[in-house]
C-alpha cells in the first residue's frame, strides 16, 4: 500500500470532522473560538487519531464508527499541546510552524482554549454512531480520560516538570515518558480498537503495538530535539537540553537511544504478528514514527 496517500487520505477525513465539530470563529466568545481552530485545525500530522481508524479497521470495525474517537483523541492532544506551550511550562513560542497560542491569542485565551479543547474532545467521543454498544463508548471514554489525567499525560508532564535540572534514572526517563507521550499514543490505538469491537486477543495485540509505538515516538522526538532541524519541525530545537529536561540522550546517549527506539518500534510491528493485511497501515505507521525527521 502506498503510506503516503493513506494518510493524506484520512487527514482529510480528520481534519473536516474537526472543522465540523469545533465552533465557527463567528460565534461568542469569537476569541476563544478562534483560538481553538488556531490551535486544532492548522497543522499536524494527526498521527493519534489516523492511529484510532486504523485500530478500528484492523479489530474489523468501520471508520465512520471510529471517526467521533479519532476527533476526541486529536482534541485531547492539541489541548495538551496548547498547554505545554504556556510560559509556566514549557514557554515555546513556535508550534507545527507558527507561534503557540498565547503567543497570539495572550496566556488568559490559550489556557482556555486548551481547556475548551479538552472538553469538546468528551462531547465528541459521546457521538460515536448507535451502532457502536454503549458499553464500548462508555469503555473508549475511560480509557482516553485515564490517559489524559494524572495517571497519563497530565502525570507524565508533572513529573517531566519536577525532574528538570536533577539527576534520574533510565527508569524513571521511561515513566516520564510512557505517561507524557506513550499513554495517549496506546490510548488512539486502543480506543479505536474498542470502538471497533476487537476480540480480546486483538485488543491486547493492539495495545502491546500502542506501547511499542508510544515509547518509540517520544524517543524519537528526545533525538529531534537535539538534531532535527528546527524549520522542518515546525518548533524550536534544543529546548530539552536547554532547560535540563530528562531525555533519552541526556541520559543514555544517542546511540543508544536510537538502538531502544528501534527496539520498541520492531516490538509494535511484531505485537501485530496476528493479524494480516489489514494491519498493514499499523505497520508502515511504526517504521515511519521510528524513520520521521520532523
Amino acid at each position: 500500500m502506498n503510506l503516503k496517500d493513506y494518510l493524506k487520505t484520512r487527514q482529510e477525513l480528520i481534519n473536516n470532522a474537526l472543522s465540523r465539530l469545533l465552533p465557527p470563529e463567528s460565534e461568542l466568545p469569537e476569541s476563544l473560538h478562534t483560538a481553538m481552530r488556531y490551535s486544532a485545525l492548522d497543522g499536524g500530522k494527526r498521527i493519534r487519531p489516523i492511529l484510532t481508524l486504523a485500530a478500528a479497521e484492523t479489530g474489523g470495525g468501520k471508520v465512520e464508527d471510529a471517526l467521533p474517537a479519532a476527533c476526541a483523541v486529536e482534541l485531547v492532544h492539541a489541548f495538551s499541546l496548547v498547554h505545554d506551550d504556556l510560559p509556566c511550562m514549557d514557554n515555546d513560542d513556535f508550534r507545527r510552524g507558527k507561534p503557540t497560542s498565547h503567543k497570539v491569542f495572550g496566556e488568559a485565551t490559550a489556557l482556555l482554549a486548551g481547556d475548551a479543547l479538552l472538553i469538546l474532545a468528551f462531547e465528541a467521543i459521546a457521538q460515536t454512531p448507535s451502532s457502536v454498544p454503549r458499553k464500548a463508548v462508555l469503555d473508549a471514554v475511560q480509557l482516553l480520560a485515564s490517559a489524559a489525567g494524572s495517571a497519563g499525560m497530565t502525570g507524565g508532564q508533572a513529573l517531566d516538570v519536577e525532574a528538570e535540572g536533577k539527576q534520574v534514572t533510565p527508569a524513571e526517563v521511561e515513566q516520564i515518558h510512557r505517561r507524557k507521550t506513550g499513554a495517549l499514543l496506546e490510548a488512539a490505538v486502543v480506543v479505536g480498537a474498542i470502538v471497533g469491537a476487537a476480540d480480546e486477543a486483538a485488543g491486547d495485540a493492539l495495545s502491546e503495538y500502542g506501547r511499542g509505538i508510544g515509547l518509540a515516538f517520544q524517543i524519537v522526538d528526545d533525538l529531534l530535539d537535539l538534531t532535527g532541524d528546527q524549520e522542518r519541525l515546525g518548533k524550536t530545537v534544543g529546548s530539552d537540553l536547554k532547560r535540563d529536561k530528562a531525555t533519552y540522550p541526556s541520559v543514555m546517549g544517542v546511540a543508544e537511544s536510537k538502538r531502544l527506539a528501534a527496539e520498541a518500534a520492531n516490538h509494535a510491528v511484531e505485537a501485530l504478528a496476528s493479524f494480516g493485511e489489514a494491519a498493514e497501515p499499523l505497520r508502515l505507521i511504526a517504521r515511519l514514527i521510528l524513520e520521521r525527521d520532523y
